[in-house]
C-alpha cells in the first residue's frame, strides 16, 4: 500500500501537514525512524565545540581543566537522548560520533570513554531506576525469573525492537 494514500488527519477543521521530518524537545526525528539525521546534528555541534578545546589547548591550560570542558560541553552534545538513539543508529553513525570523540583526545592528549560505554552505563542506570520505582509505568517489564538473579527477556519480533531500549537493558543487566 502506498504511504501517502492514507486519509489526512484533520484537527480543528485543518489538515496536519505531511513532513520528512520534525524537531522535538532536541532530537530530530525522520518519517523512516532514522537517526541519521539526528546524528549529524549532534556530530556538527559537537564539532563545533572542538574549536574552542583547541584554543583552551593552546592556551597551556592543564589536562583536567580540559576534561571538564570536553564531559560538559562535547560529550553532553554527543549523548543528549543517547538512551532513545543509541540501540538503533548505523555503524556509520557511531564512527562519526566516535571520531569526534578521537578527536578530543588527540587534542587533550588523554583517553576518553567511548560513546558506547557511556551509552551502556545510561541505559543500567534508568533501567534500576525503572525496577526501584514500582509505581514507573514500565516497571513491570522488568520481571525476575523464579532464579531471582536474572531478569525476563521481551519477545521480540523485529530487529528495531530488539535494539530498542527495554530488550537492550534487559540484556545489558542479565549480562552484569
Amino acid at each position: 500500500m502506498n504511504r501517502h494514500s492514507h486519509t489526512p488527519l484533520n484537527i480543528n477543521d485543518s489538515d496536519v501537514e505531511l513532513v520528512s521530518s520534525t524537531k522535538f524537545l532536541g532530537v530530530q526525528f525522520t518519517d523512516s525512524l532514522t537517526w541519521s539525521q539526528n546524528i549529524a546534528s549532534l556530530v556538527k555541534r559537537a564539532q563545533q565545540r572542538l574549536h574552542f578545546l583547541c584554543r583552551m589547548r593552546r592556551g597551556h591550560l592543564p589536562h583536567p581543566v580540559l576534561t571538564t570542558f570536553y564531559r560538559g560541553t562535547i560529550e553532553s552534545i554527543l549523548t543528549s537522548c543517547i538512551s532513545v538513539w543509541f540501540g538503533d543508529c548505523k555503524s556509520s553513525d557511531w564512527k562519526s560520533v566516535q571520531r569526534v570523540v578521537r578527536t578530543a583526545e588527540k587534542i587533550i592528549r588523554t583517553s576518553l570513554p567511548s560513546i558506547r560505554d557511556i551509552a551502556c552505563k545510561c541505559c543500567l542506570s534508568q533501567a534500576n531506576s525503572i525496577i526501584k520505582d514500582p509505581t514507573h509505568l514500565h516497571h513491570g517489564l522488568f520481571t525476575l525469573l523464579p532464579s531471582g538473579k536474572r531478569y525476563r527477556s521481551i519477545r521480540n519480533r523485529t530487529v528495531r525492537f530488539y535494539n530498542s531500549f527495554f530488550p537492550r537493558a534487559i540484556r545489558l543487566l542479565n549480562s552484569i
